[in-house]
C-alpha cells in the first residue's frame, strides 16, 4: 500500500518535528501505537472542511482504538487569517454538535503566528507544519496525559525556548524537507 504524498509529509513533521525534537512529549506513544489517524480533505470549500471535522469526530465515537486524529486540508487555508477564521468556526461547530468536554482542536498551520509574537520569532516553529491541520484530541486522553506528565506546566515554556534556540533557519529547513519528502518521485 502505497502513503499518499501529504500524509507523508505529515507523518516526516510529526516524526521529525513534533516526536523528534519532543514538542509533544505525548505523541510517541500513540504515534508507535497506530492510534494516530491521518485523514486528508481533499475540498476547498468552508461547508466542506468543516462537514469533514464532525465525520471525523463521529469516526473517533466509535473507533476507540484511535487516540487522536490529524485533519489535513492541502487545498485549502493557505492564509493564516482565513485558517483562523475557519478554525473558529469549527470550535464553535464542535460546541453545537454536543462535543464540548468530549474533543478539543489543536492548530498547525505552514504559517502559525501567536497573536503577541513576531512573525518572524522561531517560537511560532512549534505550531507550523507543513500543511493546515486541525488536531482532533480527545479531551479524557489530554486529561490523563497531563497528570502523567511530571512537568506539563512548562511543555509551552520549554519548546519556546528549543525553538529560539534551534532558530527560524535550521527549523524552517526541518518543515521543508518534510513536505518535500511527501513529495513523489519522477
Amino acid at each position: 500500500m502505497t502513503v499518499d504524498p501529504v500524509e507523508y509529509a505529515i507523518r516526516a513533521w510529526l516524526e521529525t518535528v513534533v516526536i523528534g525534537l519532543d514538542l509533544c512529549p505525548f505523541a510517541a506513544k500513540p504515534f508507535r501505537q497506530k492510534g494516530i489517524r491521518f485523514s486528508i480533505c481533499r475540498s476547498a470549500d468552508t461547508a466542506s472542511g468543516l462537514e469533514r471535522l464532525i465525520e471525523e469526530c463521529r469516526h473517533l465515537d466509535t473507533d476507540l482504538s484511535i487516540n487522536t486524529t490529524l485533519l489535513i486540508y492541502p487545498h485549502s487555508l493557505h492564509e493564516f487569517d482565513d485558517y483562523l477564521d475557519f478554525l473558529s468556526l469549527a470550535e464553535t461547530l464542535l460546541s453545537e454538535q454536543g462535543y464540548d468536554g468530549i474533543y478539543q482542536l489543536a492548530s498547525f498551520h505552514p504559517d502559525y503566528c501567536f497573536a503577541d509574537s513576531d512573525s518572524d520569532d522561531p517560537a511560532n516553529y512549534t505550531n507550523r507544519s507543513p500543511y493546515p491541520i486541525l488536531h482532533l484530541l480527545r479531551e479524557d486522553s489530554i486529561s490523563e496525559a497531563i497528570e502523567r506528565h511530571p512537568d506539563s506546566e512548562n511543555i509551552p515554556r520549554r519548546n519556546i525556548a528549543l525553538a529560539r534556540t534551534l532558530g527560524k533557519p535550521h527549523l524552517h529547513a526541518l518543515i521543508a524537507s518534510c513536505r518535500q519528502a511527501g513529495t513523489p518521485r519522477e
